[in-house]
């Protein structure tokens, strides 16, 4: 079944009062700039409930193209967020210009349209690859990522350096990407003329795949060791892929040698990067390591503040801010969609947002959101604890005082993750599985006599379990 907006009536129909709802979320967490010149022009069209697709339309095809590049998997999510049923969103430019844009979560941007002079509203800087709403004013810091956004601000200012390539590592939705964006941002505030390119891991492959089928290798290198600053994200994605790795390590040393900007991330740190050249971990080792902790109860009550700062005030009471930080802990980017539905919902119904309306409208997120925690953070939790590198969980020594975190690390994992024990053993330098069951039932039978031991277990649970 098919409904058009403009033969609704004067109804709304499910899909308007959604659309009014994303289009509120849209403008607090764009900006009335961005939403203004962009978003707002953006009209709700057919949609098809048999099929599940919503379709959006544009008053020219530049505009769509635009939306597409930039915010196809924000606008997605949110429909999804807003109407589970929803499968696909669409964009049709309008009559002058009858081209069509469709998008989905999945789908990889495709390359930005250049500007044309007769735009509505101005291109923000480095539109086709920085995304708007990730500048340092709007990143919250705390314990968990003092010393990456500190390293990212010295990076972006564009003084002298001492360091080179800086490296983040975090967890999904930490925060990594974000501070990235932000040093593209602020470097081009600062030199207007700069050539700034960021990519994926994954991108960076796909490109230089496909110059190498056309033949035209030189042309992606240029553009790649030509960049002032070159931000490459989720490095991981290179891993066992030969030949894009070899392409990585020179154009890493291009830019090094040359004084050229370099910031790279990952979802951990260099030495346990797993199917990555050891000649790349170590000149990723050779700047700056900067790893980005899970937020602690303080910060994520100050993020969602932050979050809050546009909206009137009362709109989310306090208890309902401080049930959010304390149960919403896996990552950040989860916590900022949990905010986003709950005022979503709460402006779709007309209802005020209480306890118990967040409660009922996150019922599923807040189960999911119970023992989820990483191999990796479960690492970096130990190793701070003990005070020894986070390298010592996969390397091969026995000393006791490595030895001993190592096996509480492993205990750990195989108490807090759904990772098999196999699975845990790659984590921990490629051991066996047998490794990992002596590693448990030694801090088992250690618990239950070492008060100490059973101290510190109890302590890192804690931790770990928010």
């Amino acid at each position: 079944m098919k409904i058009s907006a403009a033969s609704a009536g004067d109804h709304h129909t499910p899909t308007e009062a959604a659309w009014e709802a994303i289009r509120l979320s849209l403008r607090r967490s764009c900006g009335d700039r961005i939403f203004d010149g962009w978003l707002k022009p953006l009209a709700l069209g057919e949609c098809d409930l048999d099929s599940g697709e919503v379709r959006l339309t544009a008053p020219s095809a530049f505009m769509a193209e635009w939306v597409e590049n930039d915010f196809a998997e924000q606008i997605t999510a949110a429909w999804r967020a807003m109407l589970p049923h929803v499968a696909r969103v669409s964009i049709v430019a309008g009559a002058e210009a009858p081209q069509r844009a469709t998008f989905a979560v999945s789908a990889e941007p495709a390359p930005a349209a250049e500007p044309q002079p007769d735009a509505e509203a101005s291109i923000p800087a480095g539109s086709s690859q920085l995304d708007p709403r990730y500048t340092f004013d709007s990143f919250v810091v705390g314990k968990a990522n003092e010393l990456a956004y500190n390293a990212a601000r010295t990076l972006a200012e564009g003084g002298k350096l001492g360091f080179n390539p800086l490296f983040l590592h975090a967890g999904v939705g930490l925060g990594k990407t974000h501070l990235m964006h932000a040093i593209g941002h602020e470097y081009r505030a600062r030199h207007p003329h700069a050539r700034i390119l960021y990519m994926t891991s994954e991108k960076f492959m796909f490109e230089f795949v496909a110059a190498m089928r056309a033949k035209d290798t030189h042309s992606f290198k240029q553009r790649l060791r030509n960049a002032d600053v070159l931000l490459i994200d989720d490095v991981q994605f290179i891993a066992g892929k030969d030949s894009t790795q070899e392409e990585f390590f020179h154009t890493m040393n291009e830019l090094i040698s040359a004084g050229r900007r370099l910031v790279i991330s990952a979802d951990r740190s260099p030495q346990t990067l797993e199917g990555i050249e050891a000649r790349i971990q170590s000149r990723l080792s050779w700047g700056l390591v900067a790893d980005i902790n899970s937020a602690d109860f303080e910060l994520r009550y100050n993020i969602i503040v932050k979050k809050l700062e546009g909206l009137p005030k009362g709109t989310v009471p306090d208890d309902v801010a401080l049930f959010l930080a304390k149960r919403i802990s896996a990552s950040v980017r989860e916590l900022e969609g949990a905010l986003n539905r709950v005022i979503a919902f709460a402006t779709l119904h007309n209802r005020p947002i209480d306890l118990d309306f967040a409660q009922e409208h996150l019922a599923d997120q807040l189960r999911a959101s119970q023992r989820r925690v990483s191999i990796d953070e479960i690492q970096r939790k130990v190793c701070d604890h003990y005070r020894i590198r986070q390298s010592e969980m996969g390397s091969a020594r026995r000393a006791r005082e490595v030895a001993r975190p190592r096996q509480v690390a492993m205990y750990l994992a195989k108490q807090l993750t759904q990772r098999s024990l196999p699975e845990i053993g790659r984590r921990f330098g490629g051991r066996d599985h047998t490794t990992v069951i002596h590693a448990v039932k030694t801090i088992e039978a250690l618990r239950a006599r070492d008060a100490e031991l059973d101290a510190d277990v109890r302590l890192l649970l804690r931790q770990l379990e928010g």
